[in-house]
């Protein structure tokens, strides 16, 4: 598309709401939960026509990258940046924006998702190409999508004043950023027309977000040109393994998105933007009507039973419920879940559990 664009794939996360059969070797955008290809193998397909290979970057960890090269080896592995650690999307997009500006100081950097479902990928592809104009003309752009439901699990954007009309799609100045809002204010915001659901999903100019990193996380910007010092170098891993730890943990979204004043938002509707974050959101995405089960694997027999995500893919067997609904029943081998549909966002409570517990096997 533009010989300056590049993506970048987040791709580093642990997927902890859909343990146990995301791990942390194996997280979610790893494994195929909506079709015969994983959320980051499709999160790389549709990037074609747009983006060729070799301006595809990941961002992921060493325990991660093998696995993802191996799903998707047309990106060449040195386009693979590794964190030592994970410390929030502020340090990743850092990362990413230190290697693009010693590859190529005009870059456009795309910030994209491994574990989001998109439907209509023209439309995706659409807004990529709006997105870069946006970034053109100096704002840092952040995608929003067109509330279908009151979601509590999602932050908003509030649009302001019309900037304009960038390849047929309307642009918008961003008037504020609201975390994940109580049930009653989501109402009031996804009915009102003036809010979109932050999609985690940013275009900007390489030069313009060190800038912004400058003004409003002057720690980070100063560890990150310690490391872009030695960028490239033999220097590089020892640098990066010092300094890395010592970055405060922090999303761009607080760090960078809600401060900044030249900030655009490009509403997407008819995109059908799922975020499988949770086995509810699984559900939500499987099930072809209202109360129907969703069997993955399993050989299940079920009286009297409704709502219900049944997922045996790692240890195949049959499955009898008798007068439930809305569950969650996963068997990992070995380790079962069985949640209320509504409840299984605390997977992430359980997994924390462990962890205090030093049960490393389950994790």
């Amino acid at each position: 598309m533009y010989e300056n664009y590049y993506a970048v794939i987040m791709a580093g996360g642990g997927g902890t709401r859909l343990w146990p059969l995301s791990r942390h070797k194996r997280p979610k955008q790893m494994l195929a939960l909506t079709g015969e290809r994983s959320l980051y193998q499709t999160a790389v397909d549709r990037l074609e026509g747009v983006f060729p290979f070799h301006r595809i970057f990941v961002v992921t960890v060493q325990d991660q990258a093998d696995v993802l090269h191996a799903q998707c080896p047309q990106i060449p592995r040195e386009n693979f940046l590794l964190e030592p650690m994970p410390r929030g999307t502020a340090s990743v997009v850092g990362m990413a924006a230190t290697a693009l500006r010693d590859r190529d100081p005009e870059a456009v950097m795309a910030i994209l998702t491994a574990d989001h479902v998109i439907g209509n990928v023209s439309g995706f592809q659409a807004l990529l190409d709006a997105a870069y104009r946006v970034s053109r003309d100096d704002y840092l752009v952040t995608l929003g999508i067109t509330p279908t439901y009151p979601a509590t699990g999602y932050g908003y954007i509030q649009k302001g004043e019309k900037l304009g009309v960038y390849q047929g799609l309307d642009v918008y100045q961003v008037r504020q950023f609201t975390e994940k809002p109580e049930i009653e204010k989501a109402k009031t915001m996804a009915s009102s027309g003036e809010y979109v659901w932050n999609s985690g999903m940013f275009i900007w100019r390489v030069e313009r977000i060190f800038k912004e990193f400058d003004r409003y996380m002057p720690r980070l910007a100063a560890q990150l040109e310690e490391i872009a010092s030695v960028w490239g170098t033999a220097a590089q891993d020892r640098v990066l393994g010092r300094v890395w730890p010592d970055i405060l943990p922090e999303t761009i979204d607080f760090g960078i998105m809600e401060n900044a004043d030249r900030v655009a938002v490009l509403p997407a509707e008819d995109l059908d933007w799922r975020d499988v974050g949770s086995w509810d959101a699984l559900y939500d995405v499987l099930a072809s009507q209202e109360n129907v089960n969703v069997i993955r694997e399993a050989d299940h027999l079920g009286v009297d039973t409704s709502g219900t995500l049944i997922d045996t893919t790692e240890n195949p067997r049959t499955v009898v419920t008798i007068g439930i609904e809305d569950m969650v029943i996963v068997d990992a081998g070995d380790i079962l879940l069985v949640c209320k549909k509504d409840q299984a966002q605390r997977v992430r409570e359980v997994v924390n559990i462990l962890k205090e517990k030093g049960r490393t096997e389950f994790l």
